[in-house]
């Protein structure tokens, strides 16, 4: 009976991953709980197993006492009791073992579908993908290989709660921990990841190392490190971005890969003003404003968008001024009795633009010099005239 009871422990214990004294325990209380049910005096006796030979001892007040007072009724009351203790023992390891695999990455296989969750087989646990940690557009069936991050852990009545997400950013950036080992070592740091699950995912690395290319290395050789989060993820856009503590240089990473022109920063409200050309406007928006969004959510500052329509110079932007008023930009009208404001006569397509304050050249006709030009009268300035060839005296 004592050899049949070691080995009973013993089989259990590997079987359930179980340490052999918490079921030594859990059978000592449960038999103590059997006899004080059986009526034998007030008090539950102290029952004792030899951890060595499986021998039965009770006592009480100190006193040993003949284990058979237990009798059968008390045994099989005893079996019930060990059962439920077996199984509490299990469900210790069980969560002993999640909580610590919380924060990482679990491989399982879809169980079945409870309305719109998915619950997933992890070695012996059900764990549970609920529907809002799902990411939008991913389909499962029953069977399917299904990677994803455990963020909690808990104990729920008589079972253990598995929670699993693949729509959190803790997902992606574990991915990158797995597929990047200078992030591992340190060398490459993980500074700050915005997602929109399913569509666009944003991530700012730096290097510690400034030897060390923290964008390359999270990209791989031929961008075999990316490629293999972005097939975990379905085809998730993921931007790759470099740090800076520079807020202008961090607003203008975190919209790439969009072009811009300029940006304006209100360091006060942490608020930033960027332009960009007219082609790239979408770009840098992004479907539906995304792109902006997750600049936005990455740098902690409210990001708003102008376009540029033309790239020109500043003064060609300047106000036309009011009627009346004279423009700093246009010359003042003459005074009675100064001298007008020189002007060049407008330049069609094919003419050549004459020095201001002197005569066009006339070419002569063929046969004889042309007509000299009159003299100016003094104090009048030299301006181009067009000239007309049907006019008098001019040549045919």
């Amino acid at each position: 009976m004592n050899g049949e009871l070691l080995r009973l422990i013993d089989s259990i214990s590997r079987d359930k991953a179980i340490n052999k004294e918490v079921i030594f325990q859990g059978i000592e209380q449960a038999l103590a709980t059997a006899a004080k049910k059986r009526g034998v005096e007030d008090d539950a006796p102290e029952v004792r197993i030899d951890r060595e030979n499986g021998q039965i001892r009770a006592f009480r007040n100190g006193v040993e006492i003949d284990p058979t007072i237990l009798g059968r009724i008390a045994a099989q009351a005893a079996k019930q009791v060990i059962i439920q203790k077996i199984r509490e023992a299990e469900r210790d390891v069980v969560y002993s073992d999640f909580e610590a695999r919380k924060g990482d990455i679990v491989h399982g296989n879809v169980l079945r579908l409870e309305g719109p969750h998915i619950v997933v087989s992890v070695g012996k646990v059900e764990a549970i993908l609920l529907r809002g940690d799902q990411v939008p557009g991913e389909t499962f069936r029953i069977g399917d290989r299904i990677r994803a991050f455990v963020y909690d852990v808990e104990k729920k009545g008589q079972k253990i709660r598995v929670c699993l997400t693949r729509a959190s950013s803790d997902f992606v950036r574990r991915l990158f921990e797995l597929e990047v080992p200078e992030i591992t070592d340190q060398t490459v740091v993980i500074r700050q990841i915005s997602r929109e699950p399913g569509y666009r995912t944003k991530v700012a690395v730096d290097s510690t190392n400034d030897r060390v290319d923290a964008v390359g290395a999270c990209v791989g050789v031929r961008g075999s490190r990316i490629k293999a989060i972005v097939d975990e993820l379905n085809g998730e856009k993921v931007d790759i971005i470099r740090w800076s503590d520079d807020p202008e240089a961090m607003v203008k990473n975190a919209l790439k890969p969009a072009e811009i022109a300029h940006i304006e920063l209100d360091r006060e409200n942490r608020h930033a003003q960027v332009y960009v050309m007219k082609d790239k406007l979408s770009l840098a928006i992004g479907k539906g404003g995304q792109n902006v969004r997750l600049a936005s959510k990455m740098t902690g500052w409210e990001i708003d968008i102008v376009e540029v329509v033309e790239d020109r110079p500043e003064e060609a932007n300047a106000p036309p001024a009011a009627e009346g008023a004279v423009s700093s930009e246009a010359p003042a009208p003459a005074a009675a009795g100064e001298a007008a404001p020189e002007t060049t006569a407008p330049i069609s397509e094919g003419e050549s633009q004459t020095p201001s304050g002197t005569a066009p050249e006339l070419s002569a006709p063929a046969g004889g010099p042309g007509p000299e030009p009159a003299p100016t009268p003094p104090g009048e300035p030299l301006a181009p005239k067009p000239i007309d060839p049907r006019a008098e005296g001019s040549p045919e």
